[in-house]
Protein backbone atom coordinates (compact mmCIF):
# COMPACT_ATOMS: atom_id res chain seq x y z
CA UNK A 1 0.00 0.00 0.00
CA UNK A 2 1.77 3.84 -0.83
CA UNK A 3 2.22 5.76 1.73
CA UNK A 4 0.21 9.01 0.08
CA UNK A 5 -2.22 7.82 -2.95
CA UNK A 6 -4.27 10.42 -4.72
CA UNK A 7 -7.15 9.37 -6.64
CA UNK A 8 -8.46 12.29 -9.54
CA UNK A 9 -8.02 14.82 -7.28
CA UNK A 10 -9.49 18.24 -7.71
CA UNK A 11 -8.64 21.08 -6.22
CA UNK A 12 -10.44 25.02 -6.12
CA UNK A 13 -10.02 28.53 -5.01
CA UNK A 14 -13.40 29.65 -4.75
CA UNK A 15 -14.85 28.82 -8.27
CA UNK A 16 -10.95 28.84 -9.96
CA UNK A 17 -10.26 25.70 -10.50
CA UNK A 18 -6.57 25.02 -9.84
CA UNK A 19 -5.95 20.95 -10.24
CA UNK A 20 -7.94 18.82 -12.84
CA UNK A 21 -7.87 15.06 -11.65
CA UNK A 22 -4.60 14.78 -10.37
CA UNK A 23 -3.52 11.30 -9.19
CA UNK A 24 -0.38 10.13 -8.10
CA UNK A 25 1.54 7.84 -5.20
CA UNK A 26 3.94 8.48 -2.76
CA UNK A 27 5.62 5.29 -1.51
CA UNK A 28 7.36 4.30 1.81
CA UNK A 29 10.89 5.88 2.18
CA UNK A 30 10.28 7.43 -1.32
CA UNK A 31 12.00 10.83 -2.59
CA UNK A 32 9.78 12.11 -5.20
CA UNK A 33 10.12 15.65 -7.26
CA UNK A 34 7.29 17.82 -8.37
CA UNK A 35 8.61 20.28 -11.16
CA UNK A 36 6.33 22.41 -13.43
CA UNK A 37 6.43 26.11 -14.14
CA UNK A 38 4.83 28.78 -12.14
CA UNK A 39 1.25 28.50 -11.94
CA UNK A 40 1.15 24.50 -12.82
CA UNK A 41 -0.09 23.51 -9.18
CA UNK A 42 2.61 22.04 -7.48
CA UNK A 43 2.08 24.38 -4.19
CA UNK A 44 -1.58 23.69 -4.74
CA UNK A 45 -0.89 20.22 -4.65
CA UNK A 46 1.16 20.05 -1.48
CA UNK A 47 -1.15 22.28 0.21
CA UNK A 48 -4.04 20.08 -0.43
CA UNK A 49 -2.03 17.27 1.06
CA UNK A 50 -1.82 19.32 4.40
CA UNK A 51 -4.91 19.92 4.53
CA UNK A 52 -4.50 24.00 3.98
CA UNK A 53 -6.84 23.69 0.93
CA UNK A 54 -10.15 21.58 1.89
CA UNK A 55 -11.76 23.10 -1.25
CA UNK A 56 -11.24 19.44 -2.99
CA UNK A 57 -13.00 16.66 -4.74
CA UNK A 58 -11.59 13.04 -5.08
CA UNK A 59 -9.39 11.18 -2.80
CA UNK A 60 -6.56 11.45 -0.75
CA UNK A 61 -5.73 8.57 1.34
CA UNK A 62 -2.68 9.16 3.85
CA UNK A 63 -1.27 5.02 5.32
CA UNK A 64 -4.98 3.50 3.94
CA UNK A 65 -6.96 6.69 5.85
CA UNK A 66 -9.19 9.13 3.52
CA UNK A 67 -7.22 12.45 4.76
CA UNK A 68 -9.07 14.66 1.91
CA UNK A 69 -10.68 17.68 3.32
CA UNK A 70 -9.71 16.71 6.92
CA UNK A 71 -8.54 19.75 8.92
CA UNK A 72 -4.52 20.50 9.01
CA UNK A 73 -4.06 19.94 12.44
CA UNK A 74 -4.92 16.51 12.24
CA UNK A 75 -2.97 15.59 8.96
CA UNK A 76 -0.28 16.79 10.81
CA UNK A 77 -0.22 14.58 13.77
CA UNK A 78 -1.28 12.09 11.78
CA UNK A 79 2.61 12.56 10.05
CA UNK A 80 3.02 14.49 7.27
CA UNK A 81 4.57 17.67 7.92
CA UNK A 82 4.91 21.15 5.47
CA UNK A 83 8.17 23.27 5.13
CA UNK A 84 6.51 25.87 3.17
CA UNK A 85 7.52 28.25 0.61
CA UNK A 86 8.68 31.61 1.93
CA UNK A 87 9.76 29.49 5.06
CA UNK A 88 6.96 31.37 7.24
CA UNK A 89 9.02 31.17 10.33
CA UNK A 90 7.68 33.19 13.61
CA UNK A 91 9.28 36.52 13.69
CA UNK A 92 8.71 37.22 16.91
CA UNK A 93 10.80 33.51 18.34
CA UNK A 94 14.40 32.78 18.41
CA UNK A 95 15.75 29.67 16.50
CA UNK A 96 15.23 27.36 19.15
CA UNK A 97 11.41 28.86 20.04
CA UNK A 98 10.67 28.25 16.21
CA UNK A 99 12.27 24.94 15.75
CA UNK A 100 10.03 23.66 19.18
CA UNK A 101 6.91 24.43 17.49
CA UNK A 102 7.20 21.16 15.66
CA UNK A 103 7.16 19.26 18.72
CA UNK A 104 3.28 20.18 19.08
CA UNK A 105 1.78 17.51 17.27
CA UNK A 106 3.88 15.45 19.99
CA UNK A 107 4.64 12.51 17.56
CA UNK A 108 7.02 10.21 18.83
CA UNK A 109 10.29 9.24 17.04
CA UNK A 110 14.04 9.71 16.60
CA UNK A 111 14.13 13.32 15.98
CA UNK A 112 15.27 15.43 18.46
CA UNK A 113 16.24 19.25 19.48
CA UNK A 114 20.09 17.89 19.64
CA UNK A 115 19.47 15.86 16.41
CA UNK A 116 18.75 18.89 14.49
CA UNK A 117 21.62 20.97 15.46
CA UNK A 118 24.04 17.69 14.76
CA UNK A 119 22.57 18.16 10.68
CA UNK A 120 22.64 21.72 11.10
CA UNK A 121 25.01 22.50 13.58
CA UNK A 122 24.99 26.60 12.66
CA UNK A 123 21.58 26.01 14.23
CA UNK A 124 22.96 25.68 17.40
CA UNK A 125 25.45 28.28 17.26
CA UNK A 126 22.27 30.77 16.91
CA UNK A 127 20.14 29.16 18.83
CA UNK A 128 19.33 32.32 21.08
CA UNK A 129 19.17 34.97 17.79
CA UNK A 130 16.31 35.79 16.36
CA UNK A 131 15.07 33.66 13.42
CA UNK A 132 14.07 36.41 10.89
CA UNK A 133 17.60 37.50 11.39
CA UNK A 134 19.21 34.68 10.07
CA UNK A 135 20.63 34.21 5.92
CA UNK A 136 18.03 33.29 3.75
CA UNK A 137 19.39 29.52 3.81
CA UNK A 138 19.62 29.60 7.51
CA UNK A 139 16.12 30.15 7.83
CA UNK A 140 15.11 27.42 5.41
CA UNK A 141 17.20 25.09 7.58
CA UNK A 142 15.18 26.37 10.28
CA UNK A 143 12.25 25.98 8.49
CA UNK A 144 13.37 22.17 7.79
CA UNK A 145 14.28 21.59 11.34
CA UNK A 146 11.02 22.76 12.68
CA UNK A 147 9.02 20.24 10.51
CA UNK A 148 11.66 17.26 11.51
CA UNK A 149 10.97 17.47 15.05
CA UNK A 150 7.21 16.82 14.45
CA UNK A 151 8.60 13.40 13.70
CA UNK A 152 6.95 13.16 10.34
CA UNK A 153 6.57 9.93 8.08
CA UNK A 154 6.72 12.17 5.08
CA UNK A 155 7.92 15.75 4.52
CA UNK A 156 6.70 17.92 1.70
CA UNK A 157 9.01 20.76 0.65
CA UNK A 158 7.82 23.56 -1.12
CA UNK A 159 10.51 25.07 -3.17
CA UNK A 160 13.25 24.25 -1.07
CA UNK A 161 16.04 25.88 -2.77
CA UNK A 162 14.48 29.42 -3.93
CA UNK A 163 16.50 32.13 -3.47
CA UNK A 164 19.33 30.05 -2.18
CA UNK A 165 22.97 30.59 -2.63
CA UNK A 166 24.06 27.36 -4.77
CA UNK A 167 26.16 26.39 -1.69
CA UNK A 168 23.84 26.23 0.87
CA UNK A 169 21.50 24.51 -1.49
CA UNK A 170 24.20 21.95 -1.62
CA UNK A 171 24.10 21.66 2.44
CA UNK A 172 20.59 21.20 2.31
CA UNK A 173 20.38 18.80 -0.31
CA UNK A 174 23.07 16.50 1.58
CA UNK A 175 20.98 16.53 4.93
CA UNK A 176 18.57 15.26 2.79
CA UNK A 177 20.81 11.95 2.65
CA UNK A 178 20.53 11.82 6.34
CA UNK A 179 16.99 12.77 6.83
CA UNK A 180 16.55 9.55 4.19
CA UNK A 181 18.34 7.54 5.74
CA UNK A 182 15.70 7.79 8.99
CA UNK A 183 12.82 6.30 6.77
CA UNK A 184 11.71 9.33 5.72
CA UNK A 185 9.77 10.09 2.46
CA UNK A 186 10.11 13.21 0.87
CA UNK A 187 8.07 15.10 -1.99
CA UNK A 188 10.19 17.77 -3.20
CA UNK A 189 8.98 20.82 -5.14
CA UNK A 190 12.07 22.27 -7.31
CA UNK A 191 12.97 24.48 -9.93
CA UNK A 192 16.77 23.20 -10.53
CA UNK A 193 15.37 20.08 -12.18
CA UNK A 194 19.11 18.67 -12.45
CA UNK A 195 19.28 19.01 -8.70
CA UNK A 196 15.79 17.44 -8.03
CA UNK A 197 17.11 14.15 -10.32
CA UNK A 198 19.80 13.63 -8.17
CA UNK A 199 18.47 13.07 -5.42
CA UNK A 200 14.75 12.03 -6.21
CA UNK A 201 13.83 8.42 -7.15
CA UNK A 202 11.25 9.94 -9.36
CA UNK A 203 9.48 12.99 -11.25
CA UNK A 204 6.37 13.96 -11.54
CA UNK A 205 5.54 17.71 -14.28
CA UNK A 206 2.67 19.14 -13.54
CA UNK A 207 1.19 21.91 -16.39
CA UNK A 208 -1.85 23.86 -15.38
CA UNK A 209 -3.32 21.52 -12.81
CA UNK A 210 -2.26 18.51 -14.82
CA UNK A 211 0.50 15.49 -14.71
CA UNK A 212 2.15 15.55 -17.93
CA UNK A 213 5.20 13.24 -17.02
CA UNK A 214 5.89 10.68 -14.62
CA UNK A 215 9.07 8.51 -14.67
CA UNK A 216 11.64 7.29 -12.57
CA UNK A 217 14.48 9.71 -12.33
CA UNK A 218 16.90 7.85 -13.80
CA UNK A 219 15.00 7.05 -17.04
CA UNK A 220 13.65 11.00 -17.41
CA UNK A 221 14.42 11.94 -21.10
CA UNK A 222 15.04 15.51 -21.00
CA UNK A 223 13.26 16.07 -24.50
CA UNK A 224 10.03 14.67 -23.16
CA UNK A 225 10.30 16.50 -19.75
CA UNK A 226 10.71 20.06 -21.62
CA UNK A 227 7.38 18.94 -23.51
CA UNK A 228 5.66 18.04 -20.28
CA UNK A 229 7.13 21.38 -18.43
CA UNK A 230 5.92 23.75 -21.25
CA UNK A 231 3.24 22.21 -23.02
CA UNK A 232 4.83 22.51 -26.44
Amino acid sequence: MPLIEVEALEAFYGDMQALFGISLTVAEKECLALVGANGAGKSTLLRCLTGLNRNVRGKIRFDGAEMGGQPAERIARAGIALVPEGRMLFASLTVEENLTMGTLTRRPGNWTLARVYELFPVLAERRTQMAITLSGGQQQMVAIGRALLSNPRVMLCDEISLGLAPVVVGQIYESFKTIRAEGMSLVVVEQDITRALSVCDRLVCLLKGQITLEQPSAAVDLGRLTSAYFGD
